[in-house]
């Protein structure tokens, strides 16, 4: 009998999630039936929208039950099979995440191709993540030729690839924020940015103003907040804003006060539209095309932070929403 660590939700978080708000359990997986197979998770992904499921509120996808494991997205490989499609040794995408073993119908696991590139990428820049930005920016904010473009949260997962594949699509300036100042000099030097600001040195507002004399086109948002409310202040007419998340207030317990400057959205004709990467599938083959190539090449680049252990993966989501990461946070299990 195969032995599964996974992590549960045993108590819904008020405010910030603490490391008692989860538990570490072993489940004895039982022999496969007819069409299943077992894998080994290799990495498990850890993500912002995760805080959302754990409250009990209505969203986009249903809450973590409480003393359930968890869900989200892995990669691993197969270890046995019962299933034609699926042979032992192949790699496979998954959402069974939060644990270091995983099995069910084959139907659930998705094959990936052998590559040079660590499976671990196709949770990141060749995956969710990375079509996340490449929608996000093409299709709701219809990014231009020309355009200028600010992201918020841009050493993140979906920051850090975003400002790259901006400048794919032809934006003539990239300018992103950050929590630090190595997370500042690393925009500039290694993902493209033009430039790049630490949210923390002085109010955004007023930061993001000295940086684009002239506005901005198109804001991806990441953060929310005060970053949301600046970027309302830069856009210029007919800006678009695609809003992917809202990191800054998903620990928040009172209903925070919405930007002071929605006015500019009709005396600019301002177009801000939230998105949610799971209703632009079909750009996946497009997306996977374009991206691949650009990996190889090395036209994009990635950085991944990783922390060893399923029995970690509590703390690295902790970490992972205070900051902690450059690009994506990864547990391998």
């Amino acid at each position: 009998m195969t032995v599964s660590t996974q992590i549960q939700l045993v108590r819904r978080p008020v405010g910030t999630p603490t490391p008692e708000d989860f538990a570490t359990v072993t489940v004895d997986l039982p022999a496969l039936d007819d069409g299943e197979v077992r894998v080994r998770n290799e990495y498990v992904s850890v993500d912002p929208y995760m805080r959302g499921r754990m409250n009990d509120s209505r969203s986009y996808v249903a809450p973590f039950g409480l003393n359930e494991t968890m869900t989200g997205g892995a990669v691993g490989r197969v270890t046995e099979s019962a299933s034609a499609t699926l042979p032992v040794g192949t790699a496979v995408l998954h959402g069974y995440g939060w644990r270091d073993v995983a099995q069910g119908p084959a139907a659930q696991f998705s094959p990936l191709p052998e590559t040079d590139l660590p499976l671990s990428v196709f949770l990141g820049a060749a995956g969710m993540t990375g079509l996340t930005a490449y929608a996000g920016l093409k299709r709701v904010a219809g990014l231009k030729e020309g355009d200028v473009v600010f992201i918020s949260g841009a050493a993140g997962a979906v920051g850090s690839i975003a400002g790259q594949v901006a400048r794919k699509l032809g934006a003539s300036r990239v300018i992103g924020s950050a929590g630090s100042a190595e997370k500042v000099a690393l925009l500039k030097e290694k993902y493209g940015y033009d430039d790049a600001f630490n949210y923390k040195d002085a109010p955004v507002r007023r930061q993001l103003r000295d940086l684009t004399p002239d506005g901005i086109d198109v804001y991806f948002d990441n953060v929310g907040g005060d970053h949301l409310e600046a970027a309302i202040d830069r856009l210029n007419t007919g800006g678009r804003a695609a809003l992917c998340g809202a990191i800054s207030q998903y620990n928040d317990t009172e209903r925070a006060p919405g930007p002071d400057n929605l006015g500019n959205l009709v005396t600019r004709s301002l177009n801000l539209e939230g998105f949610i990467v799971g209703r632009h599938q079909d750009l996946q083959a497009e997306f996977a095309e374009r991206m691949t190539g650009w990996l190889a090449d090395g036209s994009i680049v990635f950085d991944e932070t990783v922390v060893d252990g399923i029995g970690n993966a509590v703390g690295a989501f902790l970490d992972m929403m205070n900051g902690a990461n450059t690009g994506k946070m990864l547990v391998r299990a």
